[in-house]
């Protein structure tokens, strides 16, 4: 009998790094894929991207409305209230042996509390890594504790895990599982990009991702649009903040500075192929996502790492950090441009989906398994 296995997504980010291993879930003889999308997928606000997840050819066994129209932390926790009362419901329609979560946002807190209530096992991709500048941080430990199986980035994330009270039997370094996916796309040329995004091909591009700090200040978007007036011959091209308390500032401020900008562009959503078709074709990646620190060196692209929402977070030696004002930006921008050295890869290889299935595999019974490990 198959047994099946449930990825929850809420975010264009999160989707395009679980696609590869969704595909290979559906391939397996051994395993039945459930899909239940939810958060910014179903907002118009931010692209309606559960679009994007059926014209790949998955079928989404559960569409989870949990956004409200808001931008506060109020609306974040009443909007995880909303996902736990009806993945309840879910969950006891779907009956899923194993639900994977990747990382570590707020909906899949919601995920994780109400498969634990339910005795539902879990298995959980990047834990173990830090990100002081953002609640992420406690949330991404919080789904560790509440997991029995780990899948991390690196081995000194695996160990991290280890020392949370995970039995080191049931956690595996695997590497970061979107490093396959810019091992594994055809990007687009560069003429087939531009023409895409309908931006000027006379000019280079300046890819810009930037979310909330949750833990600091919101201001700091601000600051990086003033910086970015240095740079009126360049392509700025602009991908929405994420659903996070104050990410709707961040996306109005950047809706007006386009308004007077003809060099700025915004998008709702890239898309995972143009994404990292414009991460290749782009001089250099600004913000604070953590793209920028993981796939984008693989693609040999320099970033500038922006304040303190990634603080904490391995980097390779391509991502140059910056303190959130003009002056430090500007100066981070122009070493990010300058950069010529080796780059760095530490997460992986690149075969992180086929290394979690095997993985899977080899587990003969799906059950939470939690005592604590002590070091």
């Amino acid at each position: 009998m198959k047994r099946n296995i449930c990825i929850v997504t809420g975010t264009r980010a999160e989707y395009g790094l679980l696609s590869l291993l969704m595909k290979k879930i559906q391939y397996e003889d051994a395993f039945q894929l459930q899909l239940v999308v939810t958060g910014m997928h179903l907002s118009p606000e931010f692209g309606n991207t559960y679009k994007q997840i059926e014209a790949d050819g998955f079928t989404i066994d559960e569409k989870v409305e949990m956004l409200l129209s808001a931008d506060s932390n109020k609306s974040v926790l009443k909007s995880m209230g909303l996902a736990i009362i009806s993945l309840t419901d879910v969950f006891d329609r779907l009956k899923p042996d194993l639900i994977i979560i990747l990382g570590d946002r707020f909906e899949m807190l919601a995920v994780a509390q109400t498969a634990l209530i339910m005795q539902i096992p879990i298995a959980h991709l990047h834990g173990g890594e830090c990100t002081f500048g953002a609640y992420d941080e406690a949330i991404r430990h919080s789904i560790t504790k509440m997991s029995t199986w780990h899948f991390t980035s690196t081995d000194t994330h695996r160990r991290r895990v280890i020392q949370l009270g995970e039995h080191p039997n049931r956690v595996w370094d695997v590497g970061a599982i979107g490093i396959e996916n810019i091992l594994n796309l055809n990007l687009l040329s560069k003429e087939e990009l531009f023409k895409q995004l309908k931006i000027n091909n006379m000019k280079k591009i300046f890819l810009i991702t930037y979310h909330p700090e949750t833990n600091g200040e919101e201001g700091g978007i601000n600051t990086l649009l003033n910086a970015l007036e240095k740079y009126p011959d360049v392509n700025l091209v602009f991908t929405k903040a994420n659903a996070d308390n104050g990410g709707r500032y961040i996306n109005d401020q950047i809706t007006k500075f386009i308004q007077v900008h003809n060099n700025a562009y915004l998008f709702d959503s890239l898309g995972q192929l143009r994404y990292l078709s414009t991460v290749k074709n782009s001089e250099i990646v600004i913000g604070n996502s953590s793209s920028a620190l993981i796939e984008v060196p693989y693609l040999e692209t320099p970033s500038v790492n922006i304040g303190k929402r990634q603080e904490g977070r391995a980097r390779p030696n391509s991502v140059i950090d910056s303190d959130c004002t003009v002056v430090d930006i500007i100066n981070s921008i122009e070493t990010a441009l300058a950069f010529n050295k080796p780059f760095e890869r530490i997460f992986g290889n690149g075969d992180t989906s086929s290394k979690i299935i095997q993985i899977l595999m080899g587990i003969s019974d799906f059950k939470i398994q939690k005592e604590f490990y002590d070091l």
